[in-house]
């Protein structure tokens, strides 16, 4: 049985909106990881606002639908505006550009959607949400190797994947699938964070390495992607997500904030041939 031609037009004029989207837009990000617990959507709110401090223009989409964190860990409340055409503007924080699926919905309630449904929201994030013109636009994926993660590469088509990983060779494992995932899909900038890479001591500030460090870096180089840094576990950090109040925010003298704005700097030369 063929599909409804009606739906088929739909479809078709969805992708050209999503099309006129990517055309003002220098640079697409996809942020996951082959396991859940390493930190991903942290990355993902510090690395976006480590790039608005070097003065880019930046969107952050959160496209775990099931498990929206990052309105909590921005600060943002309430829902984004929609315009007189149907249009989704992003709400804005700090500088950066954000749209999930948290505000949308009540605070408690489940969103209980199958896999259609899922990569239905994030197609319309892309087509009808107003990005304008951004120098980078970061997705937020769910962990593992599911459907939002095939349906935003196939449509945000982008040119960098970044995976988050901690040192410990049980998360590592995850990377690597993580990492290969990326590979099939013909992405062509594979990047690799080491999060949570030692303890730092919130009294004496001794590091402490409580996964172990260097696991991550090892593994990039063993795969053939690029390593682009480790952050250590910091009090501030935590505290920072909590309140909604990312880190490289609030503390900008942290060795946290020191380490995102080491990566980020490592994005943009990995990005330097398309400047």
């Amino acid at each position: 049985m063929g599909i409804d031609p009606d739906r088929a037009k739909q479809l078709q004029e969805q992708n050209q909106r999503i099309e006129e989207t990517l055309k003002k837009i220098k640079h697409r990000i996809v942020v996951f990881s082959g396991k859940g617990g390493v930190g991903k959507t942290t990355v993902a709110v510090n690395l976006s606002y480590a790039l608005v401090n070097q003065g880019f223009r930046v969107g952050l989409l959160d496209a775990d639908i099931t498990g929206p964190n990052v309105p909590k860990m921005v600060g943002l409340e309430g829902p984004p505006i929609v315009d007189g055409n149907k249009k989704i503007i992003p709400q804005e924080k700090e500088g950066l550009q954000v749209i999930s699926m948290a505000p949308m919905i009540p605070g408690d309630a489940p969103v209980i959607w199958r896999g259609p449904l899922r990569s239905g929201a994030i197609s319309q994030f892309l087509a009808d949400v107003v990005w304008g013109d951004l120098d980078f636009l970061l997705a937020d994926l769910p962990p593992g190797t599911g459907d939002e993660v095939l349906t935003t590469a196939q449509k945000m088509l982008p040119q960098m994947a970044i995976v988050v990983t901690t040192p410990q060779e049980v998360a590592l494992i995850d990377c690597r699938r993580a990492v290969n995932m990326a590979k099939k899909l013909n992405i062509s900038k594979i990047g690799v964070v080491e999060n949570m890479s030692g303890l730092i001591c919130p009294h004496c500030g001794k590091e402490i390495d409580l996964f172990g460090v260097g696991g991550g870096e090892r593994m990039a180089e063993e795969m053939g992607a690029v390593f682009l840094g480790r952050i250590p576990i910091e009090m501030e950090t935590r505290v920072g997500g909590d309140n909604g109040s990312p880190v490289v925010l609030v503390h900008k003298e942290s060795k946290t904030t020191e380490a995102f704005a080491t990566i980020a700097e490592n994005v943009n030369v990995l990005f330097g041939d398309e400047q």
